[in-house]
C-alpha cells in the first residue's frame, strides 16, 4: 500500500488544512461531502455513528436575574430579557429552526422551570421560584438548549 505524507493541504481555493505530527488535523471548517450540513462520528464502542451537528448544544447561558440582569457569559444568545418578576427570556442570536427543541434550566437556591407554551423559534422563558412557590429573581441561572437551528 502506498502513503502520501504532507504537512499542509490546501483546496482549489487555497483554504488550507495542517496535519499535525500526532496525525491530527487542523482546520477551520468542517463541511461533510454527500450533505454539507451533515458530518457522522464514529461512537465511542466504534460500532454505531452519532451526527455532529445533533449532538452539540446550540445555546447555552449563563445569567443574574436579581437586582439588575446580567448576562454573565453565553453562546447563541444575543441578550436576556426582563419577562416579570421571576420571569426571564433569553433570546438567541441564530434562531432555531422550529419550537420542538428542547431547554434545561437550573438556577441556584429557588426552583426554576420552563415554560412550553411561551417557546418561539428565536427565546423561551423561564422562571424562578423560592420555597414558598412564589416567584422570586434568582442570583444565578444556567440554560442550555439543543435541537436544530434555522
Amino acid at each position: 500500500m502506498s502513503s502520501i505524507h504532507v504537512t499542509n493541504v490546501k483546496d482549489a481555493s487555497g483554504n488550507a488544512a495542517l496535519v499535525t505530527e500526532s496525525g491530527g488535523v487542523k482546520t477551520d471548517k468542517l463541511t461533510g461531502i454527500s450533505t454539507a450540513g451533515s458530518i457522522s462520528v464514529v461512537g465511542e464502542g466504534n460500532s454505531t455513528t452519532t451526527n455532529l451537528q445533533q449532538g452539540l448544544a446550540k445555546h447555552w447561558s449563563n445569567f443574574k436575574m436579581a437586582g439588575t440582569f446580567v448576562l454573565n457569559d453565553s453562546f447563541n444568545q444575543s441578550a436576556v430579557t426582563d419577562a416579570g418578576a421571576g420571569t426571564a427570556a433569553p433570546v438567541f442570536t441564530n434562531n432555531m429552526a422550529n419550537t420542538t427543541y428542547s431547554d434545561v434550566a437550573m438556577s441556584t437556591e429557588i426552583t426554576t422551570s420552563g415554560d412550553l407554551n411561551n417557546k418561539t423559534a428565536a427565546t423561551y422563558r423561564i422562571y424562578g421560584l423560592n420555597s414558598s412557590n412564589s416567584a422570586s429573581d434568582p442570583t444565578e441561572n444556567c440554560t442550555i438548549v439543543v435541537g436544530d437551528l434555522a
